[in-house]
This record gives structure tokens, sequence and C-alpha cells, in this order.
């Protein structure tokens, strides 16, 4: 196989075979640019996704929406069931039943403001992320394209350099065998073995950022994966089963002060509530864990971009 045929042969698959080299002062030059600049292309487009994703990192703000879930759990805290306890008829007859009934309403009420403003933060988060979500996804199958398209590039290098370190060794013999062999064959020889050299250089740079971006691809699809668990826990579980909790508390307080008591309502109400905590607890345990997920990503796209610029 001729030099440049041996050589040209890294320019496939995928976008390899656009590659410019910097310097064509001869064709010994531009096959050694050439292996060189072995995917710059990918690396290239990768340092613009890698630039997007920090965009994602820091769009993902949860802190208003869990801020508000945390009023509505001390708003859940708040509500004192023992208000609403059968108090006999001398209370009943002296106002305090009412009175107590009153003051249980009143707790009913904020309970109500704070599903209202839970509500108003949900569409508030919604309307902030609306695009956000579908871009994310997208930059992240071309981020998988790209250093899916590096790794067969390095695979097939790997293939070229063990091909030519074999014709090169064959031709080291030959030289051995004849000593006369002119001294441009030399040549030939000692310049294949530096360019192989190059391309060994190359594809351990190539292969440092291929997994530093699959790490970062990783990664974002995981954090993304956490952070859509929050409001969408708000919105499938945690406010229909509040704003059914605020209906039931208004009924107890209506009733409050009347013969009986309220019994298996209040028996009822305070079960939910518990139920309630539950939820809002596991909700912000998952805060939690995108809250520490973010700085991994943030230090995993530094070492990306470390990659990226020794490569690039």
């Amino acid at each position: 196989m001729e030099e440049f045929d041996r050589t040209a042969s890294l320019m496939t698959p995928a976008k390899l075979a656009e590659s410019r080299p910097k310097v064509a002062a001869s064709p010994a030059a531009w096959l050694d640019q050439m292996a060189a600049d072995a995917g710059h292309q990918h690396v290239r487009r990768l340092a613009e996704l890698a630039s997007h994703l920090q965009g994602f990192l820091a769009q993902g703000d949860l802190a208003p929406l869990a801020h508000q879930i945390e009023q509505v759990g001390g708003a859940i805290e708040a509500v004192d069931f023992s208000l609403l306890q059968a108090h006999g008829w001398w209370a009943r007859n002296t106002g305090k039943a009412r009175t107590a009934g009153l003051a249980f309403a009143a707790q009913g009420e904020r309970v109500d403001d704070a599903a209202r403003e839970l509500a108003a933060q949900l569409q508030g988060w919604h309307a902030r992320r609306v695009g956000e979500s579908g871009s994310t996804d997208k930059h992240l199958v071309e981020l998988s394209v790209e250093f899916n398209a590096i790794d067969k590039i390095i695979d097939q290098g790997t293939r070229w350099l063990q091909d030519m370190r074999n014709q090169l060794k064959a031709r080291t013999d030959a030289v051995r065998q004849a000593p006369s062999l002119d001294t441009h064959a030399q040549q030939q020889i000692r310049d294949d073995a530096a360019r192989c050299e190059i391309l060994v250089a190359r594809l351990k740079v190539l292969r440092l950022a291929c997994t530093a971006a699959q790490k970062v691809h990783e990664q974002s699809q995981e954090l993304a994966a956490r952070r859509a668990t929050l409001p969408k826990a708000v919105q499938q579980t945690l406010l229909p089963d509040f704003k059914a909790w605020s209906a039931r508390l208004a009924s107890l307080a209506a009733g409050a002060g009347e013969a009986g008591g309220p019994g298996v309502a209040l028996e009822e109400a305070t079960k939910a509530a518990r139920a309630l905590r539950r939820i809002i607890k596991q909700i912000v345990a998952d805060r939690q864990q995108c809250a520490a997920m973010e700085p991994v990503l943030a230090q995993a796209l530094a070492a990306l971009d470390a990659q990226l610029q020794a490569a690039g």
C-alpha cells in the first residue's frame, strides 16, 4: 500500500473525511498533520455541546418550588386537630366549640393559601422550562453521536497502527537483509515510525476526551431524570392530595360545634396529613439528591473541557 493510501485510510469513517490539515508544505507533512488532527471536528462539536450542557446545569433551579413545598409542610404541621375534639354540651352551649372551629378554619385558610401558591410555583416552573427539556435531550443525543464517532476513529486508528507496525517490521527486516537499500527508503521507514507515534499520542488524547464525554452524558441523563421527579411528584401526587385534604379541613371546620363531634372524618384527615408529610419528605430527599448531583456534573464538565482543550 502506498504511503498516502495507508494514512488516508484513517479518514473514514464519518466526518473524519472532512479533516483539513493546517500544514500542506509536502505530502509527508500533510500526512503527519492529518494523524495529529484525527477527529478534530468531533472534538470541536463536543466542545459546543459541552457549552450547551453548562446552560442545562444552570437552568435547573428548583429552589423556589422546593421552598414552597417546605411552606406546605409547615402549613400541615400547623394544623391543630385538637381544636375539633368533642367538647361536650357546655362548650357547645357557651360557644367555645364554635370559637375553636373558627380557629381551625383560619388554619384551613392558610392551608388553602399554601395550596394556591404551590400550584402557582409549579405553573411558573413549567413556563420557565418550555423548550428546555427538548433542547437538552437533543444535545445529549448529539453528544452520544459525537463520542461514538470518536470511539470508531480510535478503533480504526488502533487497527491502522497495528497494520503499519507490521509493515514497518517487515520493511525493517528487509533493510537488515539488504543494507544497500537506498537512503530514501530508509527515511520513509523512519517517517512512518514517527507518524505512528504521532497517531499514538493523538489516539490517547481522543480516548481521554471520549471517556470524559461519556461520563458527562451519563451524569447529565441522571440529573435530568432526577430533576423531573420533583415537579412530577408535585403535579401528580402532592398537589391533588393536598387540595383534597384542604377541602376536608374546610368541611371539618364547617361542622365544628355540632353535636357528636367530627368523629371518623377527623381521623381520616389526620391520616391524610401523615401521608402528605411522607410525600413531602420523599420530595425533599429527591431535591437533596439533585443538589448533590449538580456539582458532580459541574466537575465532569470541567474535566471534559480540559480534555477537549488538550485534543483541540
